[in-house]
């Protein structure tokens, strides 16, 4: 058996987000107050429906926060791989909320286009203004990890569409001031829910397929088999699984049946380290085999 783990590096990662999330909550909360008073004085649905995306956001942004720091808590008897996975069911649930948001604004924007208020241009464009500094700030403050951590992508992705929304918000409070068109005002809303829908259907895909135990994007099983076959003495490989533990770390198990029956505990060692180099794969189980052994689990199709 072999086990390999970089669990250290991955903790780092994931505490050097912590002031990030702390900051980005609390200006986005700010934000959010902001939008709705600015809002409901100026009755503009684009400013209301942009705060209560806004409000998604932040409690998506709690969600990450304490997926990020249940992560790092250790493992016990009863939770041998500690609270990982709470990072997937974040990411999970920060895209459902996202979806949800949308439908909300979708559904209110429908009903204004039929009935179109007065709106004030001009509050609609500063605060929507102030809005594309807050979300574009926060969003540079996740940057850096939303190619290597779906939890950190998901918030990256809310605060980027944000950022784009209050883009389009301005344009629609600029719009209203020139030509006093207000169907305006839930035109942008439902362009926003566009937005919203398309930033966040990779997210969706991606969570649902590491909570169902799917094999992470970005590694190939073929070329991990392939790899494994490759490696002195190994005839066949089965009983090959791939999982997540969490949006950062990745488990393998695996039979190696060998044509010789002594045990070489170096290639087990060096197995799993290129696993952790060549595939991110930071956590290998590996089990010799010999040829004379018929394995129960050899099947594809058994698990």
């Amino acid at each position: 058996m072999s086990h390999g783990h970089d669990c250290a590096d991955h903790g780092h990662a994931e505490a050097s987000f912590t002031k990030a999330f702390a900051i980005g909550v609390g200006l986005n909360l700010a934000f959010v107050v902001i939008e709705v008073v600015f809002g409901f004085f100026a009755q503009s649905l684009a400013l209301i429906a942009d705060a209560g995306h806004n409000l998604s956001d932040v409690l998506g942004l709690v969600l990450a926060w304490g997926a990020a720091a249940l992560s790092r808590r250790a493992p016990t008897e009863r939770r041998t791989y500690g609270w990982k996975s709470s990072s997937i069911l974040a990411a999970l649930f920060n895209a459902i909320l996202l979806l949800v948001s949308v439908g909300a604004i979708a559904w209110e924007a429908v009903r204004r286009l039929h009935n179109p208020a007065d709106v004030a241009g001009k509050t609609i464009i500063w605060v929507s203004a102030i809005g594309i500094v807050i979300n574009a700030a926060t969003a540079l403050m996740f940057f850096s990890g939303r190619k290597h951590d779906l939890n950190i992508r998901g918030a990256f992705l809310h605060m980027a569409a944000d950022a784009v929304v209050s883009l389009g918000v301005v344009i629609a409070g600029w719009v209203i001031l020139v030509t006093g068109l207000k169907w305006i005002d839930p035109a942008v809303s439902l362009i926003i829910a566009v937005v919203i829908v398309w930033g966040t259907w990779s997210l969706l895909r991606d969570s649902i397929n590491l909570a169902l135990h799917g094999v992470p994007e970005g590694i190939e099983i073929s070329a991990v088999r392939a790899y494994l076959t490759s490696l002195p003495h190994v005839t066949a490989v089965h009983d090959l699984h791939i999982w997540p533990m969490s949006t950062t770390e990745t488990a393998l198990t695996a039979h190696l049946v060998r044509d010789v029956a002594e045990c070489d505990c170096s290639l087990l060692d060096q197995a799993a380290k290129d696993l952790r180099v060549r595939f991110q794969i930071h956590h290998t189980t590996l089990q010799f085999e010999t040829l004379d052994h018929e394995c129960s689990l050899a099947s594809e199709e058994t698990v």
